[in-house]
């Protein structure tokens, strides 16, 4: 019986599309490279501080959730600005609602870096 390759061979074409989004995320948003300049600082910080495993984990899940609901975000604005280029009243509120959710994200990675921080400076 003659083997498919097309499952693997189509999750390796998936990864490679995946890593290019996240290369075009990284280097066309400012607000990613502001974040990934930001999770990079953090990475330096967990090892200088010695910060527990727990720590870590929060730390990276709450990086990586701002930075997953921007790329959802900045796909949501792209989308809007292809169907309607042109100011639209409905169009803004879609746009300012995605924003809202990548504000949720920030407000609560802002708190874990807190809990995690502050007691290091106290």
């Amino acid at each position: 019986m003659k083997t498919d390759h097309s499952f693997i061979t189509g999750r390796i074409k998936s990864v490679r599309y995946v890593v290019i989004g996240a290369y075009k995320l990284i280097t066309t948003e400012h607000s990613v490279m502001i974040q990934s300049s930001i999770a990079v600082l953090l990475v330096f910080a967990g090892f200088y501080f010695d910060i527990s495993r727990e720590e870590w984990m929060l730390q990276i899940l709450a990086t990586g959730l701002v930075l997953a609901i921007e790329g959802l975000n900045t796909a949501v604005e792209k989308i809007c600005d292809f169907v309607h280029p042109d100011y639209h009243e409905k169009i803004g509120f879609i746009k300012d609602i995605a924003g809202g959710a990548v504000l949720f994200a920030a407000i609560a990675a802002v708190a874990v870096g807190l809990l995690i921080y502050v007691p290091k400076f106290l």
